[in-house]
C-alpha cells in the first residue's frame, strides 16, 4: 500500500492567554488537542463536527496559518510542521486552501484575471505573459466561468461565481492537495450542488486530494471517501464514509447524525444532548464527550482516549458501544 499523501500525528494547537501586569500566561485554549489522521492520494477526507471543535484550526495548521504546539504534519513523507523558508515555496504550490467566504477571500481592487494570473505564474514561471493570460482564461472556463470574465472585478459576480474564482485560483498553481474550509456553507443550496460537482469533477480530472471541512453532513456524505468526526479538539470516530454513516459507533457521532433528517442512523429518534459544549480551556478528562453522553459509564472520565480499530476502515474512541 502506498504511503498517505498527508499524515497528521498527535497534532496540538494551544493558544496561550495572558493576564496581569507582566502579561504572563494564565491558561491555554486547546483548539486542537491531539489529532491524528491520514489522507490518501486522490481521496477526500470529510472533517465534521460542531462549530468550535477545531476543524478549521486543523486545516490552517496544515498550511502554517496557525502555529503548531506539538505533533507532526507529514506531506509526501516530509515533515512540514515547522517548514524552513526554503521549503515554503513548494509547500505553498502543492497545498492550497479554498476559504468559506467567497466575498472576503478576493481583493476587491484586483480584476479576476489578475488574481488567477498570479497563481498561474507560480506554476508556470517561464512562460510568456500572453501564454499566462491564455492559461488564466482556460482556468476560468474549467470552473464554469467565461473567458470574458478575465476583465471583471469581484463585485460583478454572484457568491457562487466568486467561489468558482477561488477554486480557479487554487487549481491554477497545479496543487496536489486542497483544503476546502466550509467552502460551500455560505452559498445557496442549489449553488452548493454545482460547486460540489465541480470539486468532484476536478478531483477526477486532476487526481486531486481534498480535506473537506464542513458541519453539513449531507454534503460530506456526497463528496467524501473517508470521514473523521471531531469534538473539542479530538477525533472521536474515523473511517470509510459508508462505515461512519451506515454504522456510527461513537455516541457523539450517532447524536450528530440524528440531527440530520436525511441521514439514517441506529437511533430512530432525535438525540438531544444535555448541557453545553465544555470550554476548550478546561477539557473534561478521559473522553471529552462524557459530560453530555447519554450512554456514559463511570469509566468514561478515566479513559485513555485513543482510536481503536473495529474493522479495517473503521476506528472509534468509544470502547463500550459496539
Amino acid at each position: 500500500m502506498s504511503k498517505p499523501l498527508l499524515e497528521i500525528k498527535n497534532l496540538k494547537v494551544h493558544y496561550p492567554k495572558f493576564a496581569g501586569l507582566l502579561q504572563k500566561t494564565a491558561y491555554y485554549v486547546k483548539a486542537v488537542d491531539g489529532v491524528s489522521f491520514s489522507v490518501n492520494k486522490g481521496s477526500t477526507l470529510g472533517l465534521v463536527g460542531e462549530s468550535g471543535c477545531g476543524k478549521t484550526t486543523t486545516g490552517k495548521a496544515v498550511i502554517s496559518l496557525v502555529p503548531v504546539t506539538e505533533g507532526q504534519i507529514l506531506f509526501k513523507g516530509k515533515n512540514i510542521t515547522r517548514a524552513k523558508e526554503k521549503d515554503r515555496g513548494w509547500i505553498a504550490k502543492d497545498i492550497q486552501i479554498i476559504f468559506q467566504d467567497p466575498y472576503g477571500s478576493l481583493n476587491p481592487k484586483l480584476k479576476t484575471g489578475t488574481v488567477i494570473n498570479e497563481a498561474v505564474n507560480i506554476a508556470y514561471p517561464d512562460i510568456s505573459k500572453q501564454e499566462r493570460r491564455e492559461k488564466t482564461k482556460t482556468f476560468l472556463e474549467k470552473v464554469g466561468l467565461h473567458r470574458e470574465d478575465y476583465e471583471k472585478y469581484p463585485h460583478e459576480f454572484s457568491g457562487g461565481q466568486r467561489q468558482r474564482i477561488g477554486i480557479a485560483r487554487a487549481i491554477a498553481v497545479e496543487p496536489e492537495f486542497i483544503i476546502c474550509d466550509e467552502s460551500v456553507s455560505a452559498l445557496d443550496v442549489s449553488i452548493q450542488a454545482d460547486i460540489i460537482n465541480l470539486l468532484n469533477d476536478l478531483r477526477a480530472e486532476k487526481n486531486l486530494t481534498y480535506l473537506f471541512i464542513s458541519h453539513d453532513l449531507s454534503v460530506v456524505r456526497y463528496i467524501s471517501t473517508e470521514v473523521a468526526v471531531m469534538y473539542l479538539g479530538r477525533i472521536l470516530e474515523y473511517g470509510a464514509k459508508d462505515n461512519i454513516f451506515d454504522n456510527p459507533l461513537h455516541p457523539y457521532t450517532i447524536a450528530l447524525m440524528s440531527a440530520a433528517p436525511e441521514v439514517k442512523v441506529k437511533e430512530k429518534k432525535r438525540i438531544l444532548l444535555e448541557g453545553d459544549v465544555p470550554s476548550p480551556v478546561n477539557i473534561p478528562s478521559g473522553c471529552p464527550f462524557h459530560p453530555r453522553c447519554y450512554m456514559k459509564r463511570d469509566e468514561c472520565p478515566k479513559l485513555d482516549l485513543k482510536l481503536e480499530k473495529r474493522t479495517d476502515d473503521h476506528f472509534t474512541a468509544c470502547p463500550f458501544n459496539t
